[in-house]
């Protein structure tokens, strides 16, 4: 490895331990965790607080916790994704529809392909869109576990954007 390529690592490595030390400050134990990156940026732009665990809902209110937000995100000409959604047995699946149920709207994101930590769009879905859809695709399913996915188009045709980059 060359030398300034080992330097620009070192850099690297510094800052990212600097910017764990600081989440840590706030609460958050993983910064690297699966999607917080994008909940904190999403949340960045909207205003809201992120929840610094991964089993409750992605954000809320600041002005009342009780309101409650879902972060679904994907690059451009992506598709947005609920992973792990139970058809049966019909326990696990009324607990994978309170994963969509308890939040009181959801937020589509679109991140930047050639930029990935730009956000390009953001589209303000229902709960109930939400939920009819992925009871549709759990209904279609052969599986007894599933991905419910949802299609930028899909999002556009059933949410208002709430966020659009200049550029």
């Amino acid at each position: 490895m060359t030398d300034n390529r080992q330097q620009k690592l070192d850099q690297i490595v510094s800052l990212l331990k600097e910017a764990q030390k600081i989440a840590s400050e706030l609460g958050f134990i993983n910064l690297f965790q699966p999607g917080l990156a994008k909940e904190m940026i999403t949340a960045s732009i909207l205003n809201h607080e992120v929840h610094t665990t991964k089993h409750e809902a992605d954000a809320w209110d600041p002005q009342n916790p009780n309101i409650k937000y879902e972060y679904l995100s994907c690059w451009e000409g992506g598709t947005f994704q609920l992973d792990r959604m139970f058809k049966f047995p019909e326990d696990k699946r009324q607990k994978s529809l309170q994963r969509i149920r308890r939040n009181d709207c959801f937020f589509c994101v679109v991140f930047k392909k050639e930029s990935p930590l730009d956000v390009k769009t953001i589209y303000k879905i229902s709960t109930q869109d939400i939920l009819s859809e992925a009871e549709r695709q759990l209904g279609a399913s052969s599986n007894d576990i599933s991905h419910v996915g949802f299609t930028i188009r899909w999002a556009n045709e059933h949410g208002e954007i709430v966020y659009n980059s200049a550029n």
